[in-house]
């Protein structure tokens, strides 16, 4: 029987709940109905309950989505999604500014390669815990962790205790990487050079939807990216696609969409911001967006090649509003990264911090990723390990951090040979006519596509 992961209600249902609890509503009543009636909890890592509920508990699980979208939140003030609210909670807005010259190639494939690099080395140990995720690196010697995964040396009792995320090992232990295999962390990246390509600068949350459609498998979708584009094939349009019974809106998929905003407005972190959230609110709100603007923000002030990490991070929090949830577990994890020398307390901090969120959510993950670059100094190889063995969403934090820090390189020359090779220069993907091409290619692609940007953007303001 099929089991279509991310959009059974029954299963929406319980991932509802938990976010009504974390943004300020009173879903106490409902839970109740919920759980009288037999309704489960949300299924804790996967995307979909072992079996299908009742034609009953499902009906009554719409119904009760439907119902909680109406309760008012008490965050609802500090925590807007429109982008004139967002701006006017943020006092230090940065101001909109020429762009700085494309970044060169070199510093662009750096980026690129970086992201790929951070991700594959995540992918095998997505969806395990914590324990699990030291204890597989600590069997091979390599903890604190600074190379490939591999399951040579691993005990079998330790496999079948945490075994390896099923679709990513073939391709991503250090034994069988050949090349980049194909992952969302990537996907989105390529589409939004398409996107940019087909709409320019001025794109909006319309022609994202128009251009997944045309583009995006709807199976390489996941959590809120696969509601909204369920959403959009009934009819809804954006940005209430974002909205409409969709529990995952302030987790991860917007942030991992974010990097093409920044590489290619250089030195405008406001632009940066903006596109970022046109994007981003075709399936997220709030918190989720937020995460997005950040992580763009800070990529662009990271593409002039004139700050550090640290100056980079604290451009991202401008365009983040203060009294956001996003904001106060952004400063924690900084400050925790700069206080604590060992990094693994630091990690221990933040997932009792963070004990209450889902583990693809974007607050603990945003807080990971910049506690990994912050602890690190920028340094590559440094961040993408400190990202990934932090556990949670791992290749998608490894692959913004790499694609951070490595853009911070400036070259990928500078990027370690036992990190590069096994790539080889190639890129799988399932988004169409990018399939097998090389980093190289697609930082030639990323540069004349921004300097056409800004030569047009010059050329008629």
């Amino acid at each position: 029987m099929l089991r279509l992961t991310w959009v059974q209600p029954e299963d929406l249902l319980g991932h509802e709940l938990a976010q009504a609890h974390q943004d300020g509503r009173e879903p106490g009543a409902i839970a109740a109905r919920w759980h009288a009636a037999g309704g489960p909890g949300a299924p804790p890592r996967a995307g979909a309950s072992a079996t299908a509920a009742s034609r009953y508990l499902r009906a009554l699980a719409r119904d009760l989505l439907d119902e909680l979208a109406e309760l008012p939140s008490k965050l609802a003030d500090a925590e807007p999604t429109e982008l004139g609210q967002i701006k006017a909670h943020c006092p230090h807005w940065p101001a909109r500014s020429v762009p700085a010259p494309a970044p060169a190639p070199a510093r662009l494939e750096a980026a690129w390669l970086g992201r790929a690099v951070g991700c594959l080395l995540g992918k095998p140990v997505e969806k395990l815990p914590l324990d699990g995720i030291r204890q597989l690196a600590r069997a091979t010697g390599n903890w604190p962790l600074h190379t490939w995964f591999t399951a040579r040396g691993v005990p079998d009792d330790l496999l079948r205790a945490h075994p390896w995320n099923r679709r990513s090992a073939p391709t991503s232990l250090a034994e069988n990487i050949d090349g980049m295999p194909e992952d969302d962390d990537l996907n989105y990246p390529l589409l939004n050079l398409l996107l940019l390509r087909r709409y320019g600068r001025d794109f909006t949350t319309t022609d994202v939807a128009r251009l997944w459609l045309d583009e995006l498998p709807a199976g390489r979708t996941f959590t809120a990216e696969r509601i909204a584009y369920r959403n959009l094939l009934t009819g809804i349009e954006p940005p209430h696609t974002a909205h409409h019974r969709n529990p995952f809106r302030e987790w991860i998929g917007a942030l991992i969409r974010a990097d093409v905003h920044g590489w290619t407005n250089p030195g405008d972190p406001a632009t940066a911001a903006e596109a970022a959230h046109r994007d981003a609110t075709l399936t997220h709100t709030a918190n989720g967006v937020y995460a997005a603007m950040f992580t763009a923000a800070t990529i662009a002030e990271a593409a002039t090649g004139r700050a550090d990490i640290h100056a980079c991070l604290r451009t991202g929090l401008t365009v983040v509003p203060p009294a956001s949830r996003l904001a106060g577990a952004i400063h924690h994890a900084v400050h925790l990264a700069r206080t604590t020398e060992d990094f693994d307390t630091v990690v221990d901090t933040l997932h009792t911090t963070h004990r209450a969120y889902h583990w693809v959510h974007a607050l603990p993950n945003t807080a990971l990723i910049a506690a990994a670059l912050t602890h690190a100094d920028g340094d590559f190889s440094g961040s993408v390990c400190r990202a990934v063995s932090g556990g949670w969403d791992t290749d998608s934090n490894g692959a913004t951090a790499g694609s951070v820090a490595g853009l911070l390189t400036g070259t990928p020359t500078a990027l370690p040979d036992h990190w590069a090779t096994p790539l080889k220069n190639r890129l799988a993907t399932s988004v169409a006519d990018f399939d097998g091409i090389g980093f190289d290619t697609l930082a030639q692609l990323t540069h004349r596509l921004t300097h056409q940007l800004t030569h047009r953007e010059t050329r008629h303001p």
